[in-house]
């Protein structure tokens, strides 16, 4: 269609990236159309963006609900998540790369969202929620991104993390059943028990704990930094150590200081003992210092020898 004289369409381009399985193997290779969202222009090409996802004690806490009750964990993912949402603002998009009219002056009209859209985690989210409250779930006060459905002995509860949702529940015939369901709105690739959930490997112990652990993503991160073959260190930091904001030198990048501290801060979903070594890097995220990125390295030399450990799930006392 012509574009509007008003809206000024957003551009878009192809992404291509491999996907991983959890011990590195190739899953595949994807081909994505994505917007360029940043040039977007508030109020008329979107308004609200926000979007909510679980948070990290909300996946501890429900998980040990699982093992504690001995409940069954399964785990979906679906297909193309964001292509699901609906648009409530009228946004214009350039021609796709490749598949270009005659006319130039020819635009898509988006009636539904696509990968790069600021709006399109919230418009996926609110597809979602509708579908699972349409299901009688009820979104939890406490964490948006959790739901629960309580009706006479029945309970089931959902995580969900974007396009990544464990369910869980004391009925595995419901379970089956609202997974069919929603198959049918949505299209869902079911991956069976929980093993792989946000870069966490999950290994089922015999006594029915869950074994939490990152060590992909451990790994990824050392190379990513060159650290792959540093020696480990026995504590994350040196006990009589104190940063401060003035006496050395500022890092060469301050931007690869802060993403690696960033990372860091994702790799305490199953190491929380890093917690107080990285609160204290973060102090200095605005003029890091070569003393802050040796206590970084620190840190990372402790997970490059301790990359297997992880957080143990184990039955809760019912007494």
């Amino acid at each position: 269609m012509k574009p509007s004289e008003s809206r000024k369409p957003i551009g878009c381009k192809w992404v291509f990236r491999v996907k991983e399985n959890s011990d590195g193997s190739l899953n595949k290779y994807k081909a994505r159309l994505v917007a360029k969202g940043f040039h977007q222009q508030t109020r008329s090409d979107f308004t609200k963006t926000f979007s909510p996802v679980v948070k990290p004690v909300t996946v501890r806490i429900v998980l040990t609900l699982a093992v504690t009750h001995k409940w069954t964990i399964q785990q979906i993912d679906v297909n193309n998540a964001f292509l699901n949402g609906t648009l409530e603002e009228e946004v214009f998009m350039q021609q796709p790369p490749g598949f270009e009219s005659s006319d130039k002056s020819l635009v898509c009209k988006l009636n539904k969202a696509i990968y790069g859209l600021k709006q399109a985690p919230r418009a996926w989210f609110d597809k979602l929620k509708n579908a699972l409250i349409q299901q009688g779930f009820q979104a939890s006060k406490c964490d948006p991104s959790l739901f629960l459905l309580h009706h006479g002995k029945l309970q089931i509860m959902i995580l969900v993390y974007v396009d990544d949702i464990i369910i869980t529940g004391n009925s595995a015939s419901f379970i089956t059943a609202l997974i069919k369901h929603l198959n049918d709105v949505f299209s869902l690739k079911q991956l069976g028990k929980l093993d792989y959930f946000l870069d966490i490997e999950v290994t089922h112990l015999p006594n029915g704990s869950l074994l939490l652990s990152q060590s992909k993503y451990i790994t990824d991160l050392l190379a990513k930094v060159n650290m792959t073959s540093a020696n480990g260190m026995p504590t994350p930091m040196v006990s009589s150590s104190k940063l401060s904001k003035i006496g050395s030198n500022e890092v060469d990048d301050p931007t690869q200081f802060r993403s690696v501290v960033g990372a860091l801060q994702y790799a305490t979903l199953t190491r929380l003992e890093i917690y107080f070594s990285l609160n204290k890097v973060c102090q200095f995220l605005s003029n890091p210092l070569e003393e802050h990125w040796k206590a970084v390295k620190r840190i990372l030399r402790y997970l490059s020898g301790t990359k297997h450990h992880g957080l143990l799930i184990q039955p809760a006392s019912l007494q």
